[in-house]
């Protein structure tokens, strides 16, 4: 006897909203998960860093350092430090359990808008409205970047790390990729700013978002167009988008108060998550589960997925 086939079940999004975090910090200009998910770090306009528990809704700690407001951060992998950049022009690394400055770093001529540590959390790396990017060795006493790199004609907007490449979106429409092994530079022009870039979590893809309301997937190896996905709104500011958890799905912040979800594969728009009135600027994805972070105005918001919802709420 033949059985039917059974259908797969569609992955979770996660459309639930679980908690609402009230960051006391005026506007929210970015929120990050940490390594592990565990954490998460909101940046403010009133010039602080936050770290909090998001699933139970507990604020750990406040790093207070920068003059200007706080635009990035990012945790290391061991989850001992933390850095965050500013509008003040400079990137701070941080002690995580003291809430102490370990190392201030300065040379940038404008606003820092994006800070990333490379794998081995011993090197920072941060992005720049004076178009360079700059490499900033965490265990040495010198002041200066260890690596310059200045190839782009606009601010840089976005940057992600993987184990040995460096990608980075800027205004001038570039998206560059910078392979630390061999020491070459690859650019792919799209045509519009560049508001965020992503790897993909295979690290077979890149995932860039630009002013033209478009999202795009590029074939890392080839630079072929894999797939473009429009229904969001973005031709004003500075907004996040990633993959899902299991490069399922396609997710952006979006102009109109949502966050957007396609089908990676289909580019079809499955998804549009109501979050505020306003711009949802900043969103974080969880690692390994149907969790997503959004930040709009003063707030953030924990979505989660039905199932983990109904788990969440057995183990409360």
């Amino acid at each position: 006897m033949a059985f039917p086939a059974t259908k797969p079940k569609p992955p979770e999004l996660p459309r639930e909203l679980r908690r609402r975090l009230d960051c006391n910090q005026g506007a929210v200009r970015a929120v990050r998960f940490n390594v592990d998910g565990n954490y998460c770090m909101t940046c403010g306009s009133d010039k602080s860093l936050k770290l909090w528990n998001p699933h139970k809704g507990t604020m750990l700690k406040s790093y207070n350092g920068h003059g200007y407001e706080v635009l990035d951060a990012a945790g290391s992998c061991d989850n001992s430090q933390l850095c965050s950049c500013s509008s003040d022009k400079t990137i701070i690394l941080w002690d995580v359990a003291q809430g102490q400055v370990i190392r201030k770093f300065r040379g940038h001529a404008g606003k820092v808008n994006c800070v990333q540590f490379n794998e081995e959390s011993s090197v920072v790396i941060s992005g720049s409205i004076d178009s360079s990017i700059r490499c900033w060795d965490c265990r040495s006493r010198k002041p200066d970047a260890i690596q310059i790199m200045d190839e782009a004609k606009d601010g840089i907007s976005s940057i992600k790390v993987s184990d040995h490449e460096i990608l980075s979106g800027s205004v001038d429409g570039q998206l560059r990729r910078y392979d630390l092994r061999t020491g070459m530079m690859l650019a792919d022009y799209l045509g519009s700013p560049i508001t965020c870039v992503s790897f993909s979590q295979d690290a077979q893809c890149l995932l860039a978002s630009s002013l033209d309301s478009t999202l795009r997937l590029i074939d890392k190896d080839t630079g072929e167009l894999l797939g473009e996905y429009t229904g969001h709104k973005n031709q004003s500011y500075k907004l996040d988008s990633c993959l899902s958890e299991k490069d399922t799905h396609v997710v952006s912040c979006s102009e109109d108060g949502t966050v957007c979800f396609w089908d990676l594969v289909e580019g079809s728009l499955v998804l549009k998550l109501p979050v505020c009135k306003g711009v949802v600027q900043s969103l974080s994805f969880h690692p390994t589960e149907p969790c997503l972070l959004t930040a709009s105005e003063g707030t953030v918001q924990i979505w989660t997925g039905e199932s983990q919802e109904e788990e969440s709420a057995s183990r409360d």
